[in-house]
């Protein structure tokens, strides 16, 4: 038997950003989407979303080409692939910070499941257009195959139970309100997070532009004459819910005036 104790295990680094599957949840549930299919390019979704349980489920027009489609399919289960974009909501070079690829099997939701699959659906996204479902629009459910996210030039396959473990981050719905009064209003607060960035980051006439936030921070983008750079301003640890987005502000707002300049 040992006759001392054990040493202590030195905590991890905290997480400045979201994994993977999080950030493919949170773009799921971006409203710019469209599917394909064999013989259809880019038929119309009216809305779209992930249920808590991790059902994806769209409207689409009755009379359009996808519900068509999948009503003439074998047994009325149509291969299909549903693009999701995320633009950033405030203007800058290359708006779309990523694309989500959810391929899989498309079939419509049968009437005596649709009225639970709606309230699903509403749940997570109410929609006027879920009142039109069985008149003039259809109630379709995607079975998934395969997700995948791209985003900052790469393309990463996301596992099935890891996506559908998931939740979207806790500050995607008040996201695009922020970012936009921060860019319209608020320049000096602007100014304190690119205080926060690389001295060496910054180069004479390079434009600071908020980008994205999340749990995690802010993201700025930093464009320059030729191109652009992403880079993170963390907070001091993850947020849970939104919440807790002041207090945190504060803190990196704090730092940075308390930073030598």
């Amino acid at each position: 038997m040992p006759s001392h104790p054990a040493p202590q295990r030195r905590p991890g680094p905290v997480a400045c950003r979201p994994d993977p599957a999080e950030r493919a949840r949170t773009v799921a549930m971006r409203q710019a989407a469209t599917v394909c299919a064999p013989g259809l390019q880019g038929g119309r979704v009216l809305t779209h979303t992930v249920t808590r349980a991790g059902q994806v489920l769209l409207v689409v027009p009755h009379d359009g080409d996808l519900a068509a489609a999948v009503r003439g399919a074998p047994d009325q289960d149509l291969s299909a692939l549903l693009m999701v974009s995320d633009h950033a909501p405030v203007p800058v070079r290359s708006p779309v910070r990523a694309q989500l690829w959810l391929s899989g099997w498309a079939t419509p939701v049968r009437p005596a499941d649709r009225r639970a699959a709606a309230l699903a659906f509403a749940e997570t996204r109410p929609d006027a257009s879920l009142l039109d479902v069985g008149r003039t629009a259809d109630l379709l459910r995607l079975d998934l195959a395969e997700v995948v996210l791209g985003e900052a030039g790469t393309a990463v396959d996301v596992g099935l139970q890891e996506f559908l473990a998931a939740r979207p981050d806790p500050l995607a719905g008040i996201e695009s309100d922020h970012l936009t009064h921060l860019a319209a209003d608020h320049a000096d607060v602007l100014a304190l997070l690119a205080a926060r960035l690389p001295a060496d980051l910054l180069g004479p006439g390079d434009v600071v532009r908020p980008l994205g936030l999340d749990r995690f921070g802010f993201r700025l983008r930093v464009e320059r004459r030729f191109g652009h750079v992403d880079v993170r301003v963390p907070f001091a640890r993850p947020l849970t819910c939104a919440g807790q987005l002041g207090a945190a502000v504060a803190r990196v707002l704090c730092a940075a005036r308390a930073a030598p300049s």
